[in-house]
C-alpha cells in the first residue's frame, strides 16, 4: 500500500544544486530500506543512494559519494535528495522507491515500491 511520490527536479546549470523530496504515504511500518535511483533513456536504472528510517545508515554509488547527500524527516514520512556540483551526466529521471522487505540491497531488483520520478537536467 506504500505510496511515493517525487519532487525538486528541474533544470539547472553544471555545478549547481537540487533538492528532491520522496513523500511516502500508506504502509511506512517498519526499519525499511528507501533508495534513490535513476534513469536515462536507453540505459538500465541505477541505484543513486539509500537510507533506513531510523539510524545512521547510508549508502552512495561512487558517482554521488561526496557530492550528493540523502536524508529523511521521519515526522513528514520524507526522504530527500541534496545533489551539490551537479555534473551533465547526472541528467535523467530520478526515482524514489522502498524496499519494504528489508532486503538490504542496491540492485534494483530489492525495490518493490517505486515513485513516478522527476526529470533532472544538467546544462553545460
Amino acid at each position: 500500500q506504500v505510496q511515493l511520490v517525487e519532487s525538486g527536479g528541474g533544470l539547472v546549470q553544471a555545478g549547481g544544486s537540487l533538492r528532491l523530496s520522496c513523500a511516502a504515504s500508506g504502509r511506512i511500518f517498519g526499519n525499511y530500506y528507501m533508495g534513490w535511483f535513476r534513469q536515462v533513456l536507453g540505459k538500465e536504472r541505477e541505484f543513486v543512494a539509500g537510507t533506513k528510517w531510523t539510524g545512521q545508515y547510508t549508502v552512495y554509488a561512487d558517482s554521488a559519494r561526496g557530492r550528493f547527500t540523502i536524508s529523511r524527516d521521519n515526522a513528514k514520512n520524507t526522504v530527500y535528495l541534496e545533489m551539490n556540483s551537479l555534473k551533465p551526466e547526472d541528467t535523467a529521471v530520478y526515482y524514489c522507491a522502498a524496499d519494504t522487505y528489508d532486503v538490504g540491497s542496491t540492485n534494483v531488483r530489492s525495490y518493490n515500491y517505486w515513485g513516478q520520478g522527476t526529470q533532472v537536467t544538467v546544462s553545460s
